[in-house]
């Protein structure tokens, strides 16, 4: 059996992987899988979907945050803009801002953050830096546990 990078058996190999899958599967609009009709676009090329962009930043705040904190579930997104395309070869950079912190009124366990993240285009020979994406969210996390020996509860 091969397996994944997870371990688990393998579902994907190179054979059915390549340039333009997630959009073929997901997001099938003409700019996103047409090399021609992109070219000839305001565009200039064939621009990745949206929400690969999106899922590209989930992924990283999922390393970058969540798997070292005391995450529990997101109560939703705020705002989800796409202000810039972004291209087959771009570098991406994250900024991630907290704007707020609060107890939570649903869930007394946790701290509700609002958070807002840009994700910027890298400046290329071909094109300048841009701001790509621009996510604000909220995010709960769990309270540390009350300390019986300083008989205060500290906020993340």
């Amino acid at each position: 059996m091969i397996r994944s990078g997870t371990g688990q058996p393998a579902e994907l190999f190179f054979d059915d992987i390549s340039p333009g899958t997630f959009a073929r599967r997901f997001d099938p609009q003409w700019y996103h899988v047409d090399v021609q009709a992109a070219r000839a676009s305001a565009y200039g090329d064939v621009i990745a979907s949206g929400f690969y962009t999106a899922s590209l930043f989930m992924r990283a705040y999922a390393d970058g945050l969540l798997s070292r904190a005391a995450a529990d579930a997101s109560p939703g997104l705020e705002e989800l803009r796409w202000t810039a395309p972004v291209y087959g070869g771009d570098r991406l950079a994250i900024r991630l801002e907290v704007l707020g912190a609060a107890p939570s009124a649903a869930k007394p366990s946790v701290g509700t953050l609002t958070l807002a993240a840009t994700m910027t285009r890298m400046a290329t020979d071909r094109r300048p830096a841009a701001v790509a994406v621009r996510i604000r969210f909220r995010g709960w996390f769990a309270r540390r546990p009350s300390d019986p020996d300083l008989g205060a509860t500290t906020v993340l």
